[in-house]
């Protein structure tokens, strides 16, 4: 490769290796990240070949980490953050104070002075944000109460980082280890004001900045940035819209990170927050969702590069501790946590699975620990070890949660079953409630209609069935839509239809149709797929945005495809025949798969 185009060729070389490893993994049934990380391997400096540039690497990795919690931030309110923050506070805090005492205990039995102990304990406590929102958007939970926790947990769990980036430096020259930090913002105010801050000064300096960060998102960003994007809106250019939404996640990203100290992830979380409250926050999502993932999946490699598979051979031991901390120390933690808030097993499990790894921060800390002397280069090695097998060992994580959940919540029923309590008014409303992680049953209809997808397509198809009588049900994968269900008598479940086991809660082969009313052509094909492959004999109606979309839909089974766009433009035309006096006659005005009321739209005219 030329020499003189790093970027293009670590761009390239990333995305390239990372798509034929990712195409192996999921062939082998492994999740797709494990082939990002391998392709990191290979293009890093610790295996012959091609070796990427190490310094463009991570800060293109940081640009997927702004888009992904910008993306967040847009399906965030602040009412979800606020309604999680009795759990997720005081929950982050006492498992990264657990997960630094593991640390600070495996350092100290190596050898490792006390500041540097304490640092490899602060990486191994904060998890990912990359892998954490990816594990969680896979399994459609970001907007569940679980998810909503998991993410506000994330989010303190960064705030705890930003305060600990401040003042380890400040630690390390008071307590006379290290080499003494690079000169940060209190220094110079120290030598301005002629005053001492301290530690204790350097923490209130860290609040006030974080605090006057977020109040000027919350009183002038969110009149600012939906204001601005409503304006670029109305200019009709899509082109200005798509740069708008971007230049909003990674300017105020970075304006928090250099005016106020905050991480860039925190920042974009912000922007994205602010922004949720403007109708335009659903559009906004869909522009940034391709470069979101394309360079999400660039920080897997950057992860990838930094490891050295020799150590694997050299420090067995430490890896296995480290590993142990990691994966099974902190979701311990985590786990007794959440069911000591008197949550379900299930979110329990989840918040655990989701916070059994590490990522981007415990570089950062580990780069600084190594800078400043406290960490010695084999705790650094140990962290990048930790994160990488950690990373990999996550879904397994989450797919041993799922097994083990529903012969815990049977050992609970049992225990309940055998020590019956007195039945209190509240008691018998609580059961009559829905339970979020209660077991799920396959629905014991026949006959009858299944709709994916209960949007603004989905609800009216699911009114117009209700009204008609015809038997059906809904999947869906927002738990809000899911009560607004469950609370109108529909049978509702919760989860994608992709899924297979899904579809089977459903009876996909008695159904007599299929209502497919979600955007995503991709995902209605993998669902009508399957749904033929169970029940040759079954409607498929989905709906489509072009007609590449409508041959795909129709090669992967579905019967009738409706194109939106079409339907629109054939009721303008409807409309505009009215007024003119033309009639069109009813077979003429659609083609042989559209399926269109009568009444409705003349063709469109050559």
């Amino acid at each position: 490769m030329p020499h003189d185009t790093p970027l293009i060729s670590t761009i390239v070389g990333g995305l390239v290796l990372a798509f034929i490893f990712g195409a192996i993994a999921h062939r082998l049934r492994m999740p797709p990240l494990v082939g990002y990380l391998i392709a990191g391997v290979l293009v890093g400096p610790h295996t012959p070949g091609y070796v990427a540039d190490q310094s463009l690497a991570p800060e293109l990795a940081e640009i997927g980490v702004i888009l992904l919690m910008f993306g967040v931030g847009l399906h965030f309110s602040l009412k979800d953050l606020l309604s999680v923050r009795g759990i997720a506070v005081p929950g982050a805090i006492v498992q990264i104070a657990f997960a630094t005492l593991l640390g600070w205990g495996l350092g100290a039995f190596m050898g490792w002075p006390t500041g540097g102990s304490l640092v490899f304990g602060l990486a191994l406590s904060v998890a990912s944000t990359v892998v954490l929102l990816k594990a969680l958007q896979e399994r459609r939970l970001v907007e569940t109460e679980r998810g909503r926790i998991a993410v506000g947990w994330l989010i303190v769990e960064d705030l705890a980082m930003v305060l600990a980036l401040v003042l380890i430096p400040a630690a390390a020259s008071i307590g006379g280890e290290g080499h003494g930090p690079v000169e940060p913002l209190s220094a110079g105010l120290n030598r301005l004001l002629g005053l001492d801050l301290g530690v204790g000064g350097m923490i209130a300096m860290t609040l006030v900045k974080v605090v006057l960060f977020v109040a000027l998102m919350l009183v002038f960003g969110r009149k600012l940035i939906p204001w601005t994007m409503h304006r670029i809106a109305h200019t009709g250019s899509r082109e200005l819209f798509r740069l708008g939404v971007l230049a909003i996640a990674l300017g105020v990203a970075f304006g928090a990170a250099k005016l106020f100290g905050v991480s860039l992830a925190l920042g974009a979380f912000f922007a994205g927050m602010v922004l949720a409250e403007s109708e335009l926050s659903h559009r906004a999502a869909q522009e940034s969702l391709p470069l979101r993932d394309a360079f999400a999946v660039l920080f897997f490699v950057s992860v990838g590069m930094l490891f050295d598979p020799n150590i694997l051979i050299d420090k067995p031991l430490p890896i296995l501790a480290t590993i142990f901390i990691i994966v099974i120390g902190k979701s311990v933690a985590a786990l007794l946590i959440v069911l000591a808030f008197k949550k379900p097993l299930g979110t329990a499990l989840t918040i655990s699975a989701s916070l059994g790894q590490i990522g981007e921060f415990s570089f950062i800390l580990a780069a600084l620990g190594v800078e400043l002397g406290l960490l010695p280069e084999e705790g650094r090695d140990l962290i990048l070890a930790g994160a990488i097998i950690s990373i990999v060992l996550n879904p397994l994580l989450f797919f041993l949660c799922d097994r083990l959940r529903p012969l815990l919540e049977g050992t609970k029923r049992e225990e309940a079953t055998a020590e019956p309590a007195p039945a209190t008014d509240a008691a018998i409303a609580q059961q009559q409630l829905p339970a979020e992680d209660d077991d799920v049953h396959p629905t014991a209809l026949n006959g009858h209609a299944i709709l994916i997808g209960y949007g603004r397509v989905g609800k009216i198809v699911g009114q117009n069935l209700k009204s008609s009588g015809t038997p059906f049900l809904v999947i869906e994968d927002s738990d809000k839509r899911i009560g607004e269900l469950k609370a109108q008598g529909i049978e509702a479940f919760m989860g994608n239809a992709v899924a297979r086991e899904t579809l089977d809660l459903a009876n996909l082969s008695t159904a007599r149709s299929l209502a497919i009313a979600i955007p995503n052509a991709f995902e209605a094909c993998r669902i009508a797929e399957q749904a033929r492959s169970v029940n040759p004999s079954i409607l498929i109606v989905a709906r489509a945005h072009s007609d590449a979309e409508v041959d795909e839909l129709k090669q992967y089974g579905a019967d009738t495809v409706i194109m939106g766009e079409r339907e629109i433009a054939l009721g303008m035309v409807d409309r505009l025949a009215q007024v003119h006096h033309e009639s069109v006659p009813y077979e003429d005005r659609h083609e042989p798969d559209t399926i269109i009321p009568t009444g409705t739209a003349p063709p469109e005219k050559e």
